[in-house]
């Protein structure tokens, strides 16, 4: 299934960022993302972003700024990437769920953590081996200037 937009937030906290980890439904591989999802009919990237935070994390959050708006890879789900800053509002940091279920099938969200954007040598070591997240974790560090 091919899809147009992913809208992504990137929560920022006292220098850390909050990623969630997927579990695979199948053989158990657990990765971290960014939470986020797709546009709905009629949605604005806004709700979106505020949408998928709250599914995914709990948190209601507040949408800052366009940090990054970038093409998917070329075998992905969607053909844009688009991450927003997003302060923590109300709720509790904690595991949502995923509504959809035909990704619900596939994983489920099992743990989100907060990352210091800081210090990459206290990040958990799959980050740094994870060809996908770590370059746009890093993206993020340098657009926020974490990187100089």
């Amino acid at each position: 299934m091919s899809r147009h937009t992913r809208c992504q937030g990137a929560i920022l906290r006292d220098h850390h960022l909050l990623l969630i980890q997927h579990q695979d439904i199948d053989d158990g591989h657990t990765y971290r993302v960014l939470p986020g999802g797709g546009l709905e009919d009629g949605e604005t990237e806004e709700e979106c972003i505020r949408r998928e935070m709250t599914e995914e994390t709990n948190l209601d959050v507040i949408v800052s700024t366009l940090l990054l708006d970038e093409p998917g890879p070329p075998d992905g789900v969607y053909k844009w990437i688009k991450t927003y800053l997003c302060d923590p509002g109300e709720g509790i940091a904690s595991p949502g769920y995923e509504p959809e279920l035909e990704a619900a099938a596939d994983y489920s969200i099992v743990e989100i953590r907060w990352f210091d954007l800081r210090n990459d040598k206290s990040w958990d070591p799959a980050i740094i081996k994870d060809h996908t997240t770590l370059p746009l974790v890093q993206r993020i560090r340098s657009k926020l200037g974490y990187l100089v």
